[in-house]
């Protein structure tokens, strides 16, 4: 079985570039390496993870591209492109030449436009993806998950993963609005879901599994077992929780599933997404 860590970011910390790192999060505001995350990895039988990107640049995207040259365990990387550009096209045939990127995001959740993935600039750029085989990571919040469900209808062919199960509030237990609009959004069969950053969705001292089983357990009804991956999100889940604290979790609910199941949410499923 090949295990992959399917979300999981590095930076070099600079103030500037990562503004999105507040005081609460100041454990954060250091550099974090491929060298630090291939310990963990090694220690829980990791062979393999994806590069997420953080900052909404272009060169976070080489950055990352450069990180997965030189280090063969990093076997994906999720990068950054500007969708709303008119050379759109032209930026996503530049990239082509780097196997290693799969796919990209944008920090959608961060937008004040909740119905931002709808915008035409937008939307155009994501109906370049699929004549490259690039992926899409949804970031979103709840309350955005309406718009997300007009954006993924327009894109049947498209490979979407939906990340951190679209971050509901665990710490405040509110479940029936977002459970409803996830049951929805896994009716699309090209949409996936990352099993990730829930505990920093939960009350960062005091969260337990039982805070969380509910939610897991809603998205595996809703997803099945193939269209569902592992994913850390190192080194943000430090806020919250070790590395295997969050691989624990992920086990725990797992691990009276059939073997060949188990291996499919632990990497088959991210490596057939990604196409690792």
């Amino acid at each position: 079985m090949l295990k992959i860590d399917s979300h999981q970011h590095f930076w070099h910390y600079h103030a500037q570039t990562h503004q999105w790192i507040d005081d609460r999060m100041s454990l954060l505001r250091r550099d974090f390496t491929p060298e630090q995350l291939s310990q963990l990895l090694a220690a829980h039988n990791i062979e393999g993870s994806v590069a997420v990107q953080v900052d909404q640049s272009e060169s976070e995207t080489e950055f990352l591209l450069q990180l997965a040259d030189r280090h063969d365990f990093i076997k994906g990387v999720v990068g950054w492109i500007d969708f709303q550009s008119p050379k759109i096209d032209r930026r996503l045939e530049h990239f082509t030449r780097f196997p290693k990127l799969k796919g990209f995001r944008h920090i959608v959740q961060s937008e004040p436009d909740d119905s931002f993935l709808l915008r035409d600039a937008f939307m155009n750029g994501i109906a370049q993806l699929s004549k490259y085989h690039y992926t899409y990571d949804i970031l979103i919040y709840p309350r955005q998950l309406p718009a997300t469900l007009m954006f993924v209808n327009q894109f049947p062919q498209q490979k979407f993963v939906v990340d951190h199960l679209a971050k509901p509030n665990i710490k405040d237990a509110e479940f029936e609005s977002w459970a409803e609009l996830i049951q929805e959004l896994a009716q699309y069969p090209n949409v996936y879901c990352k099993v990730s950053g829930m505990v920093t969705e939960a009350d960062w001292q005091r969260w337990n599994y039982s805070n969380l089983e509910k939610y897991l357990e809603h998205v595996f009804s809703c997803f099945g077992t193939d269209r569902i991956m592992y994913g850390s999100d190192w080194p943000v889940c430090l806020l919250a929780a070790s590395y295997a604290q969050v691989a624990e979790v992920f086990h725990t609910f797992v691990k009276g599933l059939h073997p060949e199941t188990q291996d499919q949410l632990w990497g088959g499923n991210a490596v057939n997404f990604y196409q690792l």
